[in-house]
């Protein structure tokens, strides 16, 4: 973790208890414009909580719970748009669920810790996708370390395709 980084973030696997914060979060303004129907993303979401191929948690930051984010393995889901990544690569997708929490630099801070405990773990690739007009979310890769690499539409709708390497995989 870089020393100018003040933060800590703790990512804690999702469970039922959190459906009511992660739905309240769905339903914000700034989440609800890039995530898709409310309903049918929360209904997703309790369904990863025993998902092989996608893992979801909630963000904390001490004791308070900020965000949403989850992995998924492409290779491990029938179909999967981004299966001609390399084996082992991750996709991630996340949100900050507090407001007041936005434009604080959270976002980059939470991906950078998050890919580089993937890394620790063996991860080669990580890739990401946010919406081109996504701004605010393709500057937090940027500076998280991602890069374009491809634009694509996919079932997903439109996306920047982003990814980071991991540096101790060659």
């Amino acid at each position: 973790m870089p020393t100018d980084n003040p933060f800590h973030y703790r990512f804690v696997p999702v469970e039922p208890r959190h459906l009511k914060l992660i739905s309240r979060w769905l339903a914000e303004p700034h989440v609800a414009q890039w995530w898709g129907d409310h309903a049918d993303e929360l209904s997703a979401i309790e369904a990863h909580m025993d998902s092989i191929s996608v893992e979801p948690f909630i963000v904390m930051l001490g004791d308070e719970a900020i965000g949403y984010l989850q992995t998924y393995d492409p290779h491990l889901e029938e179909d999967h748009p981004y299966q001609d990544q390399p084996t082992g690569t991750l996709g991630l997708d996340q949100f900050i669920g507090a407001e007041e929490m936005l434009g604080q630099g959270h976002g980059s801070r939470i991906i950078g810790e998050f890919v580089s405990l993937l890394f620790e773990e063996g991860v080669p690739r990580v890739i990401v996708d946010p919406d081109p007009g996504n701004k605010r979310a393709i500057r937090a890769y940027q500076k998280a370390g991602f890069a374009a690499f491809d634009t694509r539409t996919s079932i997903y709708g439109p996306a920047l395709m982003m990814a980071r390497d991991n540096p101790d995989i060659g």
